[in-house]
């Protein structure tokens, strides 16, 4: 079977993209398996300049899951142009690099340095990051300022297709899908991650030094799942799904709801592998399924 995806104007070969923020720059998971088998690697968030990110501890195993309050650490964009672009597969895979800004004027500025880098396919914009003061969801979690980051993303992006990154952190993600679909996205991944915390009964503190964290895992899953469905009603843009997956089935569930590709996140911290494995077992699973397509499948749940 032809396991490949269209998402707006990238063609991948298989709907299996790594998620920003829990693969590094790509060349830390060469160990593992092939950047080459994936649909698309989506690198961790770039920022104009370098960001250490929040103090230690920031990250917290759960039942089902992990919090982490990393916030954005990442060696900002020239480094990562100078240091890994070359080093990726980029003209075989995709190459998505997700990117963040503390003003509007930041992600403009981002967008139009790496609309000049042929080893750029597209752009993921995070404006759904839960564990930073500045940006961020602040932006992600209101309408009006999800569409005006969208509009000047895509003034200053060139031909580069713009993914735009949304929260489960709002009352109705419909409304904020909607609001970047006719700002001009060319497609909208979802979901991050949830608000969440920990605490410590015997020091009596939170388990995080920046307090609260992002819940991802398979805990999420069901959530992801829901506003995957809900969106893909919505929008007419390609959704990529993301939240918790970490099996075959769950690659399916989401196409079944869906959903054009999906992303692969904190499954490769319990298994570095799993991204990879995963491409096998989503062809051997859909075989299984008498498919001869992803059009025979995708969006075909039943009420």
């Amino acid at each position: 079977m032809d396991i490949s995806v269209k998402l707006g104007m990238l063609k991948l070969k298989n709907p299996i993209m790594t998620a920003s923020g829990t693969f590094g720059y790509g060349l830390e998971f060469k160990p593992y398996g092939r950047l080459e088998d994936l649909g698309a690697v989506v690198v961790k968030g770039l920022s104009l300049e370098p960001r250490q990110g929040n103090p230690m501890p920031r990250i917290v195993e759960t039942p089902c899951g992990m919090l982490n309050a990393i916030g954005l650490q990442n060696i900002g964009v020239e480094a990562f142009l100078k240091e890994k672009l070359g080093l990726l597969p980029w003209k075989t895979t995709p190459v998505i690099v997700n990117l963040y800004g503390q003003t509007r004027e930041d992600f403009a500025r981002l967008a139009d340095i790496l609309s000049r880098e042929q080893g750029v396919a597209a752009l993921e914009v995070n404006i759904s990051c839960p564990n930073v003061r500045e940006g961020g969801i602040q932006f992600g979690q209101d309408p009006v300022q999800a569409a005006r980051v969208t509009e000047v993303v895509k003034k200053s992006a060139g031909s580069k297709p713009v993914i735009i990154k949304l929260s489960p952190n709002v009352s109705d993600v419909t409304v904020i899908a909607r609001a970047v679909e006719s700002a001009g996205a060319d497609a909208i991944s979802l979901i991050n991650t949830l608000g969440g915390m920990a605490v410590d009964i015997y020091t009596r503190k939170p388990c995080l030094a920046n307090k609260f964290g992002g819940l991802s895992g398979p805990a999420i899953k069901p959530v992801a799942l829901k506003m995957v469905h809900e969106v893909c009603k919505k929008v007419s843009l390609p959704v990529i799904g993301l939240g918790g997956i970490s099996s075959a089935r769950d690659v399916l569930e989401f196409i079944l709801v869906g959903a054009s590709a999906v992303q692969v996140g904190t499954a490769t911290f319990t298994r570095p592998d799993r991204v990879f494995s995963l491409v096998s077992e989503v062809e051997k699973l859909a075989m299984e399924l008498g498919l001869d397509s992803w059009n025979d499948f995708q969006g075909t749940l039943k009420n």
